[in-house]
């Protein structure tokens, strides 16, 4: 029999802790109103005549459209140079840029670490250039042109996007996008895994994200935590056993088993941010990666057959070990 578990190897997770959120933003339209025509006639004894007199208003519809947060940013006097991956007073231009432009930096250090390796990649994602973390040529030409933050969909609330699409995420506050983080979500590949808890336990299914509207329901605040199909770092779960989660690895493409990943620092910095918490709206939306592979077969259960011997009376029996399978929900 196939059971259903989570990042954490729970048998089920609650439907209400994953209920849809409300739509980020709506707009209301009114179909424009026309008064119907009146007709009056009048009958004289000998001379019959009809007047028509028509009357029409005309109602005008004035739609209310959200109020934009796009935040202007001015363009560098001095053109940013491709520093590569190497540190200096340069690379400090680049990560002060990358901060006001609305991609999370530790800090302006100067050095090139980690999260400026991941800011890089967001910018790179968010601005279709091609995702290598280091600042090349047309990367350091972009920084320096831009004119604007980076911009999410919604406009009013407080909720994170994942945008399978550009592979990025927007924290949005009141409305207002604060930073975009590099994310990795589900490969879209079919997977057969042995469970890294249970000996002789397979974990099987389909890594990816599933699109939709949903909140964070529960979360775990101690450091790594080990999942069904590895360790995942202070997870924030919000569809079942996929959460956005901390990893050591955050590629350019998609390849989780179907949760979100950020890097280590990252996930870190979200955890200093009360709104960033339980309650708070995920919305998850793009398009899946096609599978390349099919559904890979549950391994039968492992039998040795009954052995006897020709030349003795007494016979040899071994003992049947049956391996349980589990059918997992892409945990990490």
């Amino acid at each position: 029999m196939l059971t259903t578990t989570s990042c954490l190897g729970l048998s089920k997770s609650s439907g209400a802790d994953a209920r849809p959120a409300t739509d980020a933003e709506v707009l209301d339209t009114q179909a424009p109103q026309t008064v119907a025509s009146t007709v009056a006639k009048t009958t004289e004894p000998t001379t019959t005549t009809s007047t028509t007199t028509t009357s029409t208003t005309t109602t005008t519809t004035t739609t209310t459209l959200p109020p934009t947060t796009t935040t202007e940013v001015p363009v560098l006097d001095r053109g940013l140079r491709a520093v590569g991956g190497r540190s200096g007073r340069e690379t400090k231009r680049v990560q002060q840029r990358l901060l006001d432009l609305g991609f999370w930096v530790l800090k302006a250090s100067g050095r090139y670490d980690l999260t400026t390796k991941q800011a890089v990649m967001a910018f790179q994602k968010y601005s279709l250039l091609r995702p290598t973390g280091r600042v090349d040529l047309p990367t350091a030409q972009a920084l320096t042109e831009a004119t604007a933050k980076a911009q999410a969909r919604t406009t009013n609330g407080n909720l994170v996007e994942v945008d399978k699409d550009r592979q990025v995420l927007f924290f949005v506050q009141d409305g207002v996008t604060q930073f975009v983080l590099n994310t990795s979500t589900g490969n879209g590949q079919y997977f057969l895994e042995l469970n890294q808890k249970v000996d002789g336990k397979y974990e099987a299914g389909r890594a990816v994200t599933p699109s939709g509207k949903f909140k964070i329901s529960r979360q775990r605040e101690d450091g790594w935590w080990e999942g069904d199909l590895g360790k995942i770092y202070r997870p924030k779960y919000f569809n079942g056993g996929r959460a956005i989660h901390g990893s050591s690895r955050i590629p350019a493409r998609p390849a989780s088993h179907g949760c979100v990943r950020v890097s280590i620092p990252a996930m870190d910095m979200l955890w200093t941010l009360d709104w960033v918490g339980r309650g708070l709206r995920v919305w998850v939306y793009g398009e899946d990666v096609e599978a390349k592979n099919k559904p890979i077969p549950i391994p039968p259960p492992t039998t040795t057959p009954r052995s006897t011997s020709s030349t003795t009376t007494s016979s040899t029996t071994t003992t049947s070990t049956t391996t349980t399978t589990t059918l997992a929900p892409s945990p990490n």
